[in-house]
């Protein structure tokens, strides 16, 4: 950008010479601009940061409404103390958790929740909402394999139109042995909520495998393509190439010091 011009200097003695004629700096922004900016900017910063407190904060509170009256007053901290210690049915919970997952590693514990399960299938609706769970915290905790592992293109809901979808496991039984191809069980969230979506049976060959993490691309759907992942094979911009704003700079920097003189 040719940011110099030239004329004749009109000085006693300046006939012939020229110097730049320089192109005037934006003018500074005002107050109120600047105030409006460091506020939105504050924005950004301080709302995931508060939202994501005030999230565990309800948790936490949740939990502490729920278990702590569940403790006898011997053994409650905050009676011992006489002062309210948040957080106290958090720890209890995971303490219950941790002695449940304890006890159920032995033959005896594994016994136990057997013959437990047993009588759970007898009943009719219980049995359905238990057998959808257990397989769904096998698959998301126990980390199966290719479970919530993959993320993939594919055209939706006609060609032409992308959106990003997570694989869950290879396609069997009945719908894999009625289709031709091989299929994939493809999980379609919706956005700015992932964990709703849709269910959808994928020809392998039409799915495009990104090289990008669960994690970003959940949050690239949370964020409605705002958020998205850098390219890992994107080429590095060519080094001593200056960006555009920086040579804007260093040539108003020239003409400053050009005028001085």
């Amino acid at each position: 950008m040719n940011a110099k011009k030239t004329h004749s200097d009109s000085a006693p003695g300046g006939e012939g010479r020229e110097r730049p004629v320089l192109i005037k700096p934006a003018r500074k922004r005002g107050l109120l601009a600047r105030l409006r900016a460091y506020f939105l900017t504050g924005i950004v910063v301080s709302a995931p940061v508060g939202i994501t407190i005030w999230l565990i904060w309800l948790f936490v509170a949740f939990v502490d409404r729920t278990v702590v009256p569940l403790i006898p007053d011997a053994y409650n901290p905050s009676d011992v103390l006489g002062v309210s210690v948040p957080g106290i049915g958090v720890i209890v919970v995971l303490v219950v958790v941790t002695v449940i997952g304890f006890m159920v590693t032995n033959f005896f514990g594994r016994f136990m929740v057997k013959m437990g399960e047993s009588m759970v299938s007898r009943v009719p609706v219980v049995r359905t909402i238990y057998g959808v769970l257990k397989q769904i915290f096998d698959a998301v905790l126990a980390q199966s394999e290719g479970a919530f592992r993959e993320v993939i293109l594919i055209e939706y809901p006609r060609k032409g139109i992308w959106v990003i979808g997570f694989i869950t496991s290879n396609t069997e039984g009945e719908v894999q042995r009625v289709t031709p191809q091989e299929m994939v069980n493809v999980f379609l969230p919706t956005t700015p909520n992932p964990t709703s979506g849709f269910l959808l049976f994928v020809p392998r060959v039409d799915c495009i495998t990104l090289d990008m993490t669960v994690e970003e691309g959940v949050k690239l759907v949370i964020s409605g393509g705002i958020v998205s992942p850098p390219d890992p094979e994107a080429p590095p911009p060519p080094k001593g190439e200056a960006s555009e704003p920086e040579g804007e700079a260093a040539e108003q920097e020239d003409a400053t010091q050009a005028e001085s003189k």
